[in-house]
């Protein structure tokens, strides 16, 4: 019985996250891929898809024969798509090496503190998680309008003369995505500056290697998988993000998600949105094959 027992519950810990992934991701990305290849004559939703499952085999019979990639061609023929595919990639990526900057830093210094303050020091970073995520992006509306916090501040020990113009702008927009996201680049970075054995190091500056070769030689290729990691948790929300652009960047932002929260609440047309969305999905899964691949082979290679 206790081996029965030990089997059922290994199999039901590999069959949880299949079925999490089977019921919150592929059937979700099915229904939305099956929408994409709807006819968008239908003046409003629901759009009927061309592949019927209900209707059987004739169902699918019929929907092979209307079969159409109408949305997708839609998509390359308006360059207001692929302007926002464009920009919402810049400014993740930008976003992703501004996050890596302030946070990598932070996690090296979680890491070279006295174990007894490192438990404070993780609990500080996941700290800003026990707010809204609204709230938190709501705060940074008071503080850089132009009469707000950080502008009166400047002026007060007379940094500069006038209040900046960062609302409504890119700026805005990077400020929020890393204030939102740090945590998400410092904790994969700090769990693999952890693990590390920084006698390493030592090592290495006792034969000969100065402080900073040490660090580019040792301690970061030991911790780049935290880094791609991270990079990875911080660019891939980044590139769907629509709350911190709305909020924080205004109406002239540019950004996939802005576009696709329009398509289908202000022009109602779910199918093109729900291509958006599927190419979208496609464009973030390559870096996480990437990611595993490279994985892969470096595991092969170390074996």
């Amino acid at each position: 019985m206790a081996r029965i027992a030990s089997a059922f519950v290994s199999r039901l810990v590999i069959i949880i996250p299949y079925a999490w992934l089977l019921f919150f991701f592929l059937i979700p990305f099915f229904i939305v891929f099956r929408i994409s290849l709807s006819q968008t004559a239908i003046a409003m939703p629901p759009y009927t898809p061309v592949f019927d499952l209900v209707g059987g085999l004739s169902g699918i019979l019929e929907g092979v024969r209307e079969f159409s990639l109408d949305n997708y061609v839609w998509l390359t023929e308006d360059v207001l798509y692929f302007n926002a595919y464009v920009s919402s990639l810049v400014i993740a990526a930008v976003s992703t090496f501004l996050t890596l900057l302030i946070g990598y830093p932070i996690a090296y210094g979680m890491a070279q503190a006295p174990r007894s303050i490192r438990p404070t020091l993780l609990m500080l970073v996941i700290l800003p998680f026990w707010t809204s995520f609204l709230i938190r992006v709501y705060a940074w509306i008071a503080i850089l309008k132009p009469e707000g916090l950080l502008n009166q501040f400047l002026i007060a020990i007379g940094v500069i003369d006038q209040p900046l113009i960062i609302l409504n702008t890119n700026w805005a927009i990077y400020i929020g995505i890393v204030y939102s996201y740090l945590p998400f680049m410092v904790l994969p970075i700090y769990s693999a500056l952890e693990k590390m054995d920084h006698t390493l190091t030592e090592a290495a500056q006792d034969l000969g290697c100065t402080p900073i070769t040490a660090f580019w030689r040792v301690t970061f290729p030991l911790s780049f998988a935290g880094v791609v990691a991270g990079c990875l948790l911080v660019f891939i929300p980044a590139v769907g993000e629509f709350v911190i652009p709305d909020l924080l960047g205004g109406s002239e932002t540019l950004m996939i998600g802005k576009t696709l929260w329009n398509e289908f609440n202000s022009n109602r047309d779910w199918p093109v949105s729900s291509a958006v969305a599927t190419v979208l999905l496609l464009i973030l899964v390559l870096p996480i094959v990437y990611f595993q691949n490279m994985q892969a082979k470096a595991d092969s290679e170390g074996r």
